[in-house]
């Protein structure tokens, strides 16, 4: 017969398995940041197919959300508390974001008048020395040719704690039959889990034409110099010479500011 004791011992344990349970499961889904993407080997293959690619995470969520018909949630969306930072700037300005690295130096303009959250926000993280530090955690070179930075954790999990609304997202034109458009080579975009409005601080710089879902905010354009400068990052490939993952040629974002253009 099992004495009171050993039930509640037994309750206990019981209770314990299914906590860590849950936080394995968390741990799991926030290790994902899938940017949805219309893989052009898949188009090619089988029309109307799409892949994932995943931006964070070890080889079996890799898989997983490769082989996905849904995005998984980020830590954007499942662990954002704060509110969005309040708006500062002035909507009918052009601002350019600066990043000194350690590959040469990457700025973009970004038109306040059409991406006003992304802006604000991008120029009160840099004002705060959010992106300082920092390094581009993932390089994509087929399919898809970005370099992902904006993770403060550099491993495709971080973020600022709050999210931004999608903008702009018209500005590409209207998708084709299969559900794409083009992101032309020097365009910057937001980073989400592929559900609306799920924007941190992860964004993209574009350094070959890609062929993307038009879901993913695009806010700001580099000029020639730094376009070069990302394609040298593209062309040296991934380390360990998959077709994506950290970049071969580390990227690190040793200052980032923002000012009226």
């Amino acid at each position: 017969m099992v004495s009171s004791d050993q039930r509640r011992r037994q309750l206990a344990r019981e209770k314990f398995e299914r906590q860590q349970q849950r936080r394995e499961e968390a741990r799991r889904k926030t290790r994902r940041l899938t940017v949805v993407i219309a893989s052009a080997l898949a188009v090619v293959a089988v029309v109307g197919v799409t892949a994932f690619v995943s931006l964070g995470g070890d080889d079996k969520d890799k898989k997983d959300a490769a082989s996905s018909t849904s995005p998984s949630p980020s830590p954007s969306a499942s662990e954002s508390s704060a509110p969005e930072t309040a708006m500062k700037i002035d909507k009918k300005s052009k601002y350019t974001m600066s990043l000194k690295t350690n590959q040469g130096d990457i700025a973009f303009t970004m038109d306040a008048a059409k991406t006003p959250h992304t802006t604000n926000s991008f120029k009160s993280l840099a004002d705060k020395g959010f992106f300082d530090g920092t390094k581009c955690h993932r390089l994509t070179t087929q399919g898809i040719f970005v370099l992902q930075c904006g993770d403060p954790k550099g491993d495709g999990t971080g973020g600022p704690g709050y999210t931004i609304p999608d903008e702009n997202l018209t500005a590409l034109g209207k998708a084709g039959k299969d559900g794409t458009v083009t992101y032309p080579a020097g365009t910057v975009a937001m980073a989400n889990t592929g559900q609306p409005h799920t924007g941190g601080s992860q964004f993209f710089l574009v350094y070959k034409d890609s062929k993307l879902p038009p879901t993913y905010t695009p806010f700001g354009t580099m000029d020639a110099a730094s376009l070069k400068a990302v394609k040298a990052v593209g062309t040296a490939g991934v380390t360990g010479g998959a077709a994506d993952g950290a970049p071969k040629k580390a990227v690190t974002i040793s200052k980032a500011a923002v000012d009226k253009a």
